[in-house]
């Protein structure tokens, strides 16, 4: 039966299929909805977690593989770093039953830090990658890649994109087969266990290894050549397939779905069959750069843009920049009969107004944010909702690198002798996720940073995903919950304290009491996101006109529910009052209000207060 499904879909479809049992990840977009529509589909057939983070994941169904049952992994491109440390050393002790790591890349950084490009991974750890180009292939190479790892006995790579995991397109859909294998553990160790003496026959079984399965490339149904012109050729994978097709109807194209080990003879085969060479990559030049050092002439990088996502558009600029008497400027050219013209693009859309990200109403993090604005302090940031602290008017927030790194880089501030007090901010699941060894780290070695865990109850940023503190599991199932507190008392944290962050009075002197002691302090500032909750603090908030005095100290909180309107006059000009200064009121959007009350508690003037709703009278 045929449906329409978006990538992540088709991959969790076709673990389905493909008989796997076992699934572990971390949420990081684009590759989230993968387990989550595994965990809600497949539940009775596939057992699938959230870990605290990629390592662990990774982890885990490398033990499930290691029984003999197929398992997948899943995470976006840099939670693969994480997970790096395993990734290598399972490239030497190989899988018993199938292991398939599917790794979503992010050209165009949508929701990432960086755009690396994962297949250097699959390179660096000398494992096969599949890049599919649509949902029907993310559907079929899973099973491919678990069937490809028990023949070879090799760890795979899934490398999807933002665009192949979000976009939807039709997948036949098939029965779910079983692998004729018991789980079990079979002891082995000099298979098993990579001590020096056992881990050096490993990494001569890793050579031979690649040169079967370069092998096996060249032969693969999925690296397919599609003949056409043979003036220009170009070389492909993943989803720029999709846009050559577009943008080079008449040129031949070499597909490659195994992009790792390459395909050297069918490279060959294609390169000697056409007159001229392109090739079209999203991000690094990683084909091109092998192709060139096999002594292929081919153009690359030169004019296709190696940052950010490729389009058809993108593709048709490169097309006019390449050599006019093969493309005639773009223009058109005759190619085996048939008249080529570049494909229009679609009239583009006007252009939306700037909307810059902002936390939301009633976002329990701003009140934190609000009262650090007090305090002459360095704020060393992570990854999550409250990176958006570091945009006016709040601009509290002054560095972010990866996961945990906002403890860990608080910490080393601090030691360095940073004159200023230095304040590190994590969410709960970022916490869980690697904030626990930089918080051990702050106690072990005396540091005396203030860190706070934004504890929202939930994985707010990729789109409310259980974890270790949520009390439920991606099954969701009641599970027990693993507390702040009593993990930070357990790496040797004494000043603890709990607070509610919208409550600025306790916020201001639980940051006071912390910033100026000469010790380590933990501060979790808990309340749920209203979002995850499906329900607003309170009811709107409502301004007395006659009494504000237009201080827009309110406005400091950045609240997308605060508006300034500024009030023209009967010829359309700005209205300005005696003075010639121009008229503003201050007011509230009843309908964005979340009802928390933080401008409630900065307005000086008493001209702010709750509006009752009757919402039964609504309803």
């Amino acid at each position: 039966m045929a449906k329409i499904l978006s990538g992540n879909e088709a991959f969790a479809r076709g673990a389905w299929e493909a008989g796997v049992t076992f699934a572990a990840g971390y949420p990081g977009t684009p590759s989230t909805e993968i387990l989550e529509n595994v965990a809600k589909l497949y539940k009775g057939d596939i057992y699938a977690e959230w870990a605290p983070n990629e390592k662990v994941a990774f982890e885990a169904a490398v033990g499930a593989a290691l029984s003999g049952a197929r398992a997948m992994t899943t995470m976006k491109h840099v939670g693969l770093n994480v997970a790096a440390d395993p990734l290598m050393t399972l490239a030497y002790i190989g899988t018993v039953g199938g292991f398939v790591a599917v790794v979503a890349d992010d050209p165009g950084m949508h929701s990432s830090q960086n755009e690396q490009d994962t297949r250097r991974f699959a390179q660096f750890a000398k494992i096969p990658i599949f890049e599919p180009s649509d949902s029907q292939e993310a559907k079929d190479f899973v099973r491919l890649a678990l069937e490809l790892s028990e023949e070879f006995r090799t760890p795979v790579i899934l490398r999807s994109t933002t665009r192949v995991s979000h976009s939807r397109s039709l997948v036949d859909e098939g029965e779910r087969i079983l692998p004729e294998r018991k789980v079990g553990f079979e002891k082995d160790p000099p298979r098993f266990v990579p001590i020096p003496a056992w881990a050096r026959p490993m990494r001569q079984r890793v050579e031979e290894r690649m040169l079967a399965l370069q092998a096996a490339a060249c032969k693969a149904p999925v690296n397919r050549i599609e003949w056409r012109g043979k003036k220009v050729g170009v070389i492909t994978s993943g989803i720029a397939y999709q846009y050559v097709r577009e943008a080079f109807p008449d040129a031949s194209v070499l597909k490659l779905g195994w992009a790792f080990p390459f395909p050297d003879n069918l490279i060959r085969q294609f390169a000697t069959g056409v007159e001229n060479l392109l090739i079209v990559e999203e991000l690094e030049d990683f084909l091109e750069e092998h192709i060139k050092a096999m002594g292929i002439a081919c153009v690359g990088k030169e004019v296709v843009p190696n940052i950010g996502e490729l389009s058809v558009d993108v593709l048709t600029s490169v097309r006019a920049k390449l050599d006019p008497a093969v493309f005639d400027e773009g223009r058109g050219t005759r190619d085996e009969g048939r008249v080529f013209s570049p494909p229009s693009s679609l009239t583009p859309c006007p252009t939306p107004p700037a909307r810059p990200p902002v936390l939301c109403p009633g976002c329990p993090h701003r009140g934190i944010f609000f009262g650090l604005a007090r305090h002459d302090v360095v704020v060393t940031g992570d990854i999550g909702c409250y990176s958006l602290g570091v945009l006016p008017p709040l601009a509290r927030m002054d560095t972010i690198l990866c996961m945990g790194g906002g403890i860990s880089v608080a910490h080393g501030m601090e030691r360095a002798g940073e004159p200023k007090p230095v304040v590190g901010i994590v969410g709960d699941s970022t916490f869980f996720h690697s904030g626990v060894t930089g918080l051990m780290d702050i106690a072990y070695n005396k540091g005396k940073s203030t860190i706070i865990v934004l504890d929202n109850r939930t994985t707010a940023m990729t789109g409310h995903q259980e974890h270790p503190g949520s009390g439920k599991t991606l099954m969701d199932e009641p599970t027990g919950v693993v507390s702040v507190e009593e993990v930070g008392r357990a790496v040797g944290m004494k000043n603890i304290l709990t607070i509610d962050p919208r409550n600025l009075k306790q916020v201001r002197a639980a940051l006071k009491e912390a910033i100026e002691s000469d010790e380590p302090w933990l501060i979790v500032a808990r309340a749920a996101c209203p979002l995850y909750e499906r329900k607003n603090p309170g009811d709107p908030i409502t301004i007395d006109q006659s009494k504000c005095k237009k201080c827009k100290l309110c406005l400091k909180l950045g609240c997308p529910a605060l508006e300034k309107v500024t009030h023209q006059s009967r010829d359309g000009n700005q209205s300005r009052d005696g003075d010639g200064a121009v008229e503003e009121t201050i007011r509230i959007n009843e309908l964005t209000c979340a009802g928390c009350t933080l401008c409630l508690q900065t307005c000086p003037h008493g001209c702010l207060s709750r509006k009752h709703v009757d919402y039964e009278h609504l309803l």
